[in-house]
């Protein structure tokens, strides 16, 4: 193995001091290799501080371009990397900030086709992801290829961290077995995050990734820490492995990646049929008709002051209550932030005799990006 440069010496030089570290530990991360699947919020800190504390290698997982959105929590993009491929945008900020960092970009989802071969020659994988589906597929992918997960997750105010799968610990499925219902798993652009928490909850995945490379410390394995920013608490709880875990049990039935549809932005109503929506163009052309029509907008009234197609403002959670002002003979579009609510409205509403509801897809964003370039986004 080559020793540390002179410029490694200089760059590491607050490394080299902590005992826990030194030379010897500083060689170790710069042989290692970490497997970053998403580069949003959470993969943001994440991927500078591992490139700062001088890790070799560092792949990067995202199938997503920047959008101006992303900025308000996504520091390692910039305004001028819009529409361009978020492993692009990080790749160079990697490299402005430690050109000795070896990068390997994936401008494609972590899927149950690509997921192990991806995941195979790095020594750990950290989850940086914003859905069910990735999460587990990361989770299995680690467990199959016996490599740890440095997990977390961040919703509104509150964020998640653990290592699974490493030195006996649980792993994902022993804590969360199957995923939650859709209607009980908003996303963070329907929820909304605050800006700090992935910074907060991404830096402590970091930490824990480097504390399982070096073999120093106490790890988050078989704990986890719950982070509530709102009231600044912090609380760990037990988690044990679960012998009847699917994919590291003692009779596990996971042999092979198989993806899992979470569908938190769609509902399907409780007798199968497809619920009926309009896609934002559709729905241009009945305005553009001018025939008679009703917009439901199910979204909170804050959300309306930031953009607006006008219509009927009938917040989701007071919908059932309200029944009696929305018309059952008109075409009724019903619309929120990005399509999830406006769904679930319009199961509630067929459920409640109008036949005449249909969702529109996509919702005001889609409507921001497709037909009203100009319109404000949030």
């Amino acid at each position: 193995m080559v020793g540390l440069s002179t410029e490694e010496y200089s760059r590491y030089a607050r490394h080299l001091i902590l005992p826990e570290v030194g030379e010897a530990g500083q060689l170790k991360l710069r042989e290692s290799s970490v497997l970053l699947v998403g580069l949003g919020g959470l993969g943001s800190p994440i991927a500078m501080y591992l490139a700062a504390a001088g890790i070799g290698k560092l792949g990067l997982v995202d199938a997503d371009q920047v959008d101006l959105s992303n900025l308000q929590r996504q520091i390692i993009h910039t305004t001028d990397w819009q529409h361009q491929a978020k492993v692009d945008s990080a790749a160079a900020a990697i490299k402005s900030l430690n050109q000795n960092v070896a990068i390997e970009t994936y401008y494609e989802r972590f899927n149950a086709l690509n997921g192990l071969e991806i995941s195979r020659d790095f020594d750990l994988i950290i989850d940086g992801t914003d859905n069910f589906s990735t999460r587990y597929l990361v989770n299995d992918a680690c467990v199959l290829l016996g490599k740890p997960n440095c997990y977390g997750a961040v919703l509104r105010f509150q964020g998640q961290a653990s290592v699974f799968n490493f030195d006996g610990g649980p792993c994902y499925r022993c804590l969360f077995p199957e995923p939650p219902p859709a209607d009980l798993a908003p996303s963070c652009a329907e929820a909304g995050v605050l800006g700090v928490l992935p910074g907060l909850i991404g830096t402590i995945q970091a930490t824990e990734a480097i504390k399982v490379l070096l073999n120093a410390g106490t790890t988050l394995s078989g704990r986890l820490l719950v982070v509530d920013a709102m009231n600044m608490e912090f609380r760990k709880l037990n988690i044990e492995r679960n012998p009847k875990c699917k994919v590291c049990g003692q009779h596990r039935t996971i042999h092979e990646l198989e993806e899992i549809e979470t569908r938190a932005c769609e509902v399907q109503p409780v007798d199968g049929t497809e619920l009926p929506e309009w896609t934002v163009e559709r729905f241009q052309q009945l305005r553009m008709s001018g025939e008679s029509h009703f917009l439901l907008d199910v979204r909170e009234a804050f959300e309306q002051e930031i953009c607006t197609l006008g219509g009927t403002l009938i917040p989701l959670s007071e919908l059932e209550g309200k029944l009696d002002s929305v018309p059952k003979n008109v075409p009724l579009i019903v619309h929120c932030k990005s399509g999830g609510r406006s769904a679930k409205a319009v199961d509630v509403l067929r459920r409640n005799g109008f036949d005449n509801a249909i969702n529109l897809k996509g919702g005001i964003l889609a409507w921001a990006t497709q037909i009203e370039p100009a319109m404000s986004k949030y």
